[in-house]
């Protein structure tokens, strides 16, 4: 009799872990922890993707004309530069950064030398200093 309650506990200690860690594994996935939506965003979406730090003027102005300068030209994104440094004159002190972010999108898209011929004194040098940063 010794023998056969020694097997019953062996074989409950085998398969009680089993048994417990399956149940508790249903019991999880059968909980809606989510809402059901057409949209769920994991925690790390929420990292990557913040939406209540709204951007500043200058860096959607600096986006819209590279995005431009790649559906046009250089020469027009640098004269909407200049538009909106004399629509907007609190652009100006970043007219230089943005120029620059400009040569160095016209020298991805052109390369060097074609980009460099569209340089014009639109915020001084700027815009080919852009083109010689990305050289």
């Amino acid at each position: 009799m010794n023998q056969a309650a020694r097997r019953i506990g062996r074989t409950l200690a085998l398969v009680l872990p089993v048994v417990l860690v399956l149940s508790g594994t249903l019991a999880v996935t059968a909980v809606p922890w989510a809402p059901s939506g057409p949209q769920v965003l994991t925690a790390s979406a929420e990292r990557t993707a913040p939406r209540d730090k709204p951007r500043a003027p200058h860096e959607v102005v600096r986006d819209r004309l590279v995005a431009e300068l790649q559906q046009k030209d250089p020469g027009t994104a640098l004269t909407g530069l200049q538009k909106e440094v004399n629509r907007r004159p609190s652009l100006a002190r970043h007219c230089a950064s943005i120029a620059r972010a400009l040569g160095r999108a016209a020298v991805e898209k052109y390369g060097a030398v074609r980009a460099h011929s569209y340089s014009r004194p639109v915020c001084d040098t700027s815009f080919a200093a852009g083109v010689a940063d990305a050289r």
